[in-house]
């Protein structure tokens, strides 16, 4: 389980917070390391090491037998022109192409970029943001959230970055604790426009397999519920698969299950590209054709979309002007804070050869 903020971030915070109100100014001298290590309950090394933090923040610093003193406004320091993007993965699926399309947008405009990725694990994504916390070498983040769909937390690490008045740009999904903008797929949308395209096509028993630690995978669900409603449609919670990352990860472990909510279903809506490739080879190997047995809509229309054994029908993800969009709002938003950096882009469907019409 990831972390709380550490000791040592309580005492940067604390510090920061009372230059930001004017009880601390420039040229004041700090408490010293034997009087922070009693007011704040930690060792004197935890201390030393904040300080630390401080000193190469820019913020304090030390005089050779005098003491600490504020060195400059919590938020007077120069730009490192450095911004940093985190995601879940950097080699698979979509997000090399999201990434490119990021850091054209961001050379072009004369910043660095700086990737990291999760792996999808609230560890991972602490440890980053720790790591971008402490070294103070970014002039802001574009963040795809780790496991959107449960609480996450790393919430104090971000609102750190908030206090420091360092802008954050989501993509894909966000996290509801935080007031931070988003740029992704309308994704209830994306799951509406999936059911819709099984029901004009006459099917009327549709299962869903849907990805339950990401938020994406509740509004994509949401979008596949209405459809169903509209329609007049029974939804079966018999026929409803959900999944989480180390279930998508090894797919044949849960297939006898998979086989079992699809059973009598002539149609159905997957989460994502990533979903439904592995879905297509199970009902490969039991004898389900598709499309003749069972039509499969996915979401994301991916290459693995294209290159499927039966290239799937999909709803379209906006991988260019995604990536494009998110750098060209964070950038606007390091410009002006008061920047509306939120968007989101309707569901649109490439048809192929996935779905039969009944």
């Amino acid at each position: 389980m990831a972390k709380e903020l550490p000791k040592y971030m309580q005492l940067t915070t604390w510090v920061k917070e009372l230059i930001e109100s004017k009880e601390l100014k420039k040229g004041d001298k700090l408490y010293s390391e034997n009087q922070l290590s009693s007011m704040f309950s930690m060792s004197r090394q935890t201390v030393r090491h904040g300080i630390d933090i401080l000193e190469k923040e820019g913020i304090v610093e030390r005089i050779q037998g005098s003491g600490t003193y504020i060195k400059a406004d919590v938020f007077d320091r120069p730009k490192t022109l450095n911004i940093a993007v985190i995601t879940t993965y950097v080699d698979r699926y979509i997000f090399p192409h999201i990434i490119k399309e990021i850091e054209k947008v961001i050379s072009k405009a004369g910043f660095f970029t700086q990737i990291a990725f999760t792996y999808n694990t609230l560890e991972r994504e602490n440890a980053i943001l720790q790591t971008f916390l402490n070294n103070n070498i970014v002039d802001g983040l574009i963040v795809e959230p780790t496991k959107s769909g449960i609480p996450n937390p790393n919430i104090k690490l971000y609102q750190e970055f908030k206090k420091r008045k360092i802008p954050i740009v989501f993509i894909n999904s966000y996290y509801p604790e935080l007031d931070y903008p988003h740029v992704c797929m309308d994704d209830k949308d994306a799951g509406l426009t999936a059911v819709n395209h099984l029901i004009e096509a006459g099917h009327k028993k549709i299962a869903g397999i849907f990805k339950a630690d990401d938020r994406q995978g509740h509004f994509r669900y949401s979008g596949y519920i209405k459809g169903m409603l509209d329609a007049g449609l029974k939804i079966d919670e018999k026929n409803i698969i959900w999944i989480d990352t180390e279930d998508l990860n090894h797919m044949g472990l849960i297939e006898k299950r998979i086989l079992k909510r699809l059973e009598g279903c002539t149609g159905c809506v997957c989460y994502n590209d990533e979903v439904a490739v592995p879905i297509v080879d199970i009902c490969k190997r039991n004898n389900i054709r598709i499309p003749d047995d069972l039509s499969i809509v996915s979401i994301d229309d991916s290459d693995m979309a294209v290159y499927c054994d039966v290239p799937l029908t999909s709803v379209a993800y906006p991988i260019m002007e995604l990536g494009q969009k998110a750098a060209q709002n964070l950038l606007n938003l390091i410009d002006d804070s008061s920047f509306d950096a939120t968007h989101e882009f309707p569901a649109t469907i490439t048809k192929r050869n996935s779905v039969k019409k009944i």
